[in-house]
């Protein structure tokens, strides 16, 4: 025997799918972008970070996450185009 889903509990299922993803897309991007910029930027780590460190870091995280909302919002349109407007909205 299978349970058929109301209207409102699929619409309710599928805000909770898109969240999760939301999560997981920013728990990503903050793992790349620390990865990335940590290597690229801080050449000799010590017990703290100097002002040039700082300002790559800031520049690199920065540009990171223009990256990231760029290629989000272009595959996000792909895919609203490919699916005929239907698919999932923007995370930026």
């Amino acid at each position: 025997m299978t349970e058929q889903l109301s209207a409102a509990e699929k619409a309710q299922l599928i805000d909770k799918v898109k969240q999760e993803i939301a999560i997981a897309n920013v728990s990503e991007l903050l793992k790349s972008m620390t990865d990335k910029c940590f290597r690229k930027c801080v050449t000799k780590p010590g017990i703290s970070i100097d002002s040039s460190e700082n300002k790559c870091l800031s520049f690199c995280t920065d540009r990171y996450i223009d990256t990231w909302n760029l290629v989000t919002r272009v595959y996000s349109n792909r895919i609203q185009r490919e699916s005929g407007g239907g698919g999932i909205s923007s995370l930026s």
